[in-house]
């Protein structure tokens, strides 16, 4: 896949994981699609480095898809709890 897959990728993780873990957000719409984007990246740098499981260039493939939405919701999890009392 190329930078233009992840980045959609990203996008629709961010929103899957958004979906996932409703509420408040401090960085709001853009903070939370920018996570996804990082999420999608860190996910599959992960799957591939230790869980033995390299991306495939497949962007249909559920394993790829599994890894930018879990990369998006630790992303967003770590990111409320650093952040997520910002908005008070």
């Amino acid at each position: 896949m190329g930078i233009i897959s992840w980045i959609i990728l990203g996008l629709l993780a961010g929103a899957i994981a958004k979906f996932l873990l409703p509420g408040r957000d401090p960085g709001g719409f853009v903070g939370t699609t920018l996570i996804g984007v990082a999420g999608a990246f860190i996910g599959g740098w992960i799957s591939a480095r230790w869980l033995d499981h390299p991306v495939t260039k497949d962007f249909y493939d559920g394993a790829t898809w599994a890894a930018a939405i879990g990369g998006s919701l630790v992303l967003l999890i770590i990111y409320r709890i650093l952040f997520g009392n910002s908005r008070d």
